[in-house]
């Protein structure tokens, strides 16, 4: 009842599938035209994928989020909600035999979840400085594709090793120096100083202060293509190899 925003067809199933901005997922069989069942999400559907092996149904919405749905006996229910990104989920992939799947986003983000693994994991691919607007997966080469609003079409290999980003910590203070940060209205009051701002170690997800992570460095094994920031320690700590 509003405009189609993904559309995947299954030859196993014979089976049409899309989702629109009327936050329903539909599906069709092909050989009739008939509909077989629908799905209302809470938001806007952005992107869509679908596993035709599990019936496994992935929709990203507006909100940041991605609803797992599996299809059974032509009844959908929701199995999970991956929730990794503060944007838009512009754009999926799916990799069937490792069965990762792949979400791109307004937040400039990518990030792989290992569906397949069951355990939970999940790392980001950091290298464009705008909006992710597409993503496709080439199999036989394991690399996967990405374009964005900055003009950049980047080929990732997915044969890499990469670590998790760790999450980040939440302080009142600098976890080095232990200097307040500038909600820390007690904190200042009582050492008569000024607050500086939080940053993140991108490596360790300490929360640090500007002086305390005044380095960048680009750091391919967690997905960073670009310049970030490091805390003293962890960026004294990489190596010509990372």
């Amino acid at each position: 009842m509003n405009r189609v925003s993904g559309i995947i067809f299954s030859l196993e199933n014979e089976w049409l599938l899309s989702v629109g901005r009327d936050k329903y997922l539909q599906w069709h069989d092909c050989t009739n035209g008939k509909r077989l069942g629908g799905y209302q999400t809470e938001a806007w559907c952005t992107s869509l994928q679908f596993d035709a092996d599990s019936k496994h149904v992935f929709v990203g919405d507006l909100g940041g989020h991605i609803s797992v749905i599996k299809l059974e006996n032509n009844s959908p229910s929701l199995v999970t909600t991956l929730n990794g990104h503060s944007g838009n989920v512009r754009a999926l992939a799916w990799d069937p035999e490792k069965r990762l799947l792949f979400s791109g986003s307004f937040d400039e983000s990518i990030i792989v979840w290992d569906i397949g693994g069951q355990q939970g994991t999940a790392f980001e691919l950091h290298g464009h400085l705008s909006k992710v607007q597409g993503l496709c997966y080439a199999p036989h080469a394991k690399k996967l594709i990405s374009c964005s609003e900055d003009g950049v079409v980047r080929i990732w290999d997915m044969n890499v090793k990469r670590q998790e980003t760790p999450e980040w910590s939440q302080s009142d203070v600098c976890e080095r120096c232990s200097s307040p940060f500038f909600w820390n209205f007690k904190v200042m009051w009582n050492q008569k100083t000024v607050g500086v701002r939080q940053h993140h170690c991108r490596k360790c997800g300490r929360a640090v202060c500007n002086e305390c992570s005044c380095n960048e460095s680009a750091y391919p094994i967690m997905g960073f293509e670009n310049s970030v920031r490091f805390c003293v320690e962890c960026y004294e700590s990489i190596t010509d190899d990372e």
